[in-house]
């Protein structure tokens, strides 16, 4: 990713504060889980950039196409579309597995939101890791903090909705929060659900496949369990 134009995309697990604050025991198996749930939804949207995991959050980017508004809004859509399917099918495996513990049977709960934005980045090298910085970083991020009233949806900001609005496949509502150092901005939300595809049923995992899932978990949790490893959430940035 080089400095310049570029599309913002964040993928971000809701629920996740209260599914990590589990008993010890149960928190192994939630932080192993959200990680594979992660790398799953990364996987379905190779045309993004991993910029960074955010605690709860997966941070991606790509090269802004100007030349084609509706081209790029419909990129963005089956991006959030694509991350959304592969979340659920992985949560409905994570569900289904035979452990009893909280951080394997409450991943049900978890929900998916996205917030997608559209400007000017530069690139800066910290420890041999690229990060993107500049004012459309900060307030890609500062939208998560917002009134959208359901519980998974993408949310696009006023500049990305304007430059392709009439392309939108489902009905788009406005939203205006108060954002620290913005001021009151608008913003658009779509329904994950009402895009093409996202809410397919997931297969239901197969006797051999749950016990398969369930010797995984145990296996890759015990080195959260000996202290051998952090958990994201004590490892998680704190965005300013």
């Amino acid at each position: 990713m080089k400095s310049g134009r570029a599309v913002l995309l964040i993928a971000d697990i809701g629920g996740y504060t209260d599914y990590m604050s589990t008993h010890r025991m149960s928190l192994a198996h939630a932080e192993v889980n959200t990680a594979r749930m992660l790398e799953k939804m990364i996987d379905a949207a190779p045309g993004f950039e991993l910029i960074e995991i955010e605690g709860d959050a997966a941070f991606l980017s790509r090269q802004a196409d100007d030349g084609d508004a509706d081209a790029e809004i419909t990129v963005i859509l089956d991006a959030a579309a694509a991350m959304h399917r592969a979340f659920h099918l992985e949560r409905s495996y994570v569900a289904a597995n035979l452990c009893p513990c909280a951080g394997c049977k409450e991943a049900a709960q978890l929900k998916l939101k996205f917030v997608a934005h559209v400007g000017d980045v530069a690139t800066q090298a910290i420890r041999e890791r690229i990060k993107l910085v500049g004012i459309d970083v900060i307030l890609v991020h500062r939208l998560l903090k917002n009134p959208v009233g359901i519980p998974e949806y993408v949310l696009l900001s006023e500049e990305l909705y304007r430059t392709a609005e009439e392309s939108l496949p489902a009905p788009a509502h406005e939203v205006s929060p108060e954002l620290e150092g913005f001021g009151t901005v608008r913003a658009y939300y779509l329904d994950v659900g009402e895009l093409d595809g996202a809410d397919e049923l997931a297969p239901q995992p197969s006797w051999p496949g749950r016990l398969g899932r369930t010797a995984v978990a145990a296996g890759l949790g015990l080195p959260y369990q000996l202290g051998l490893r952090r958990s994201r959430r004590d490892a998680a940035p704190v965005v300013e």
